[in-house]
């Protein structure tokens, strides 16, 4: 079998199918249960005799059309749930980042290097990434901070603090 990509169309609906019956970790359910309210049926369980189907096939139209009722009536319900265990797993998520960030206390007068953003032209792998040496000025909100070279001229913008590092003669 060659692979050539030029019938991707064709794969594309089983791609989907896939993509919308399998359960997400943060939802604990599946964007086909949300939208629809019930349960995907795999195309070979329709093929194959299966119970629910079976099942809805013998109601009559109007026991049908009630239990599809209840079904639908419940999907807030269900979207409900959804929306509590993402919540539960984005707080889970940000517990689990805060553990990793180290907080950055800076002084005023505090020496600095600053990161080289983009060079002009490749240097090698043995270029200096860090330029300068600066002192803070300002110690602003956030992560920014006021700089200044050593000549004691000011820079007038802040820059974030991810882009220097600490200078230890």
């Amino acid at each position: 079998m060659t692979d050539n990509h030029k019938g991707w169309h064709e794969k594309l609906p089983y791609a989907l199918l896939g993509y919308r019956t399998t359960e997400r970790t943060s939802t604990v359910a599946t964007p086909y249960l949300l939208v629809y309210g019930t349960k995907a049926v795999i195309p070979t369980k329709v093929e194959i005799p299966f119970l629910r189907i079976v099942q809805e096939v013998e109601l009559d139209n109007a026991e049908w059309v009630r239990a599809r009722y209840e079904k639908i009536s419940l999907i807030n319900e269900k979207r409900m749930v959804v929306v509590c265990h993402g919540q539960l797993y984005q707080q889970r998520m940000e517990r689990a980042f805060n553990k990793q960030v180290k907080t950055r206390l800076f002084q005023i007068g505090q020496m600095m290097l600053k990161r080289i953003p983009h060079q002009d032209e490749y240097k090698g792998k043995f270029a200096t990434n860090w330029q300068g040496l600066y002192v803070v000025r300002k110690v602003l909100f956030g992560e920014a901070i006021g700089l200044a070279e050593m000549d004691r001229q000011e820079w007038l913008k802040p820059i974030n603090s991810d882009t220097i590092k600490g200078y230890y003669a």
